[in-house]
């Protein structure tokens, strides 16, 4: 399935028209559940199921902490089980940002 223009201003380094949601949902469902505004998170609730947003929160590696609690609280996971709330990931970040 090919996303609608709307979305294309989330997907800035990427070749917008070859992303298939079929093909890349973990990337498509990470970057809105980071970067979206109300009507990209309203087309990703009606586009993807709640087990594949929650697999992205527990096991993206890209999603801020700040929005990893936020979801992981709206989806009632388990902080512990949400790798990038962990410390040593929590760690390894910070390294790569001054």
């Amino acid at each position: 399935m090919k996303l609608p223009p709307f979305l294309k201003k989330y997907f800035w380094n990427v070749d917008f028209s070859k992303l298939d949601f079929k093909k890349d949902s973990f990337f498509i469902i990470n970057r809105i559940l980071e970067y979206g505004d109300d009507k990209a998170l309203r087309w990703l609730f009606k586009n993807a199921s709640k087990k594949q947003i929650k697999e992205v929160v527990l096991n993206s590696r890209e999603l801020t902490a700040k929005s990893a609690n936020f979801w992981g609280l709206m989806f009632n996971l388990d902080r512990n089980k949400i790798l990038c709330l962990k410390k040593p990931y929590q760690k390894m970040q910070k390294t790569h940002w001054i």
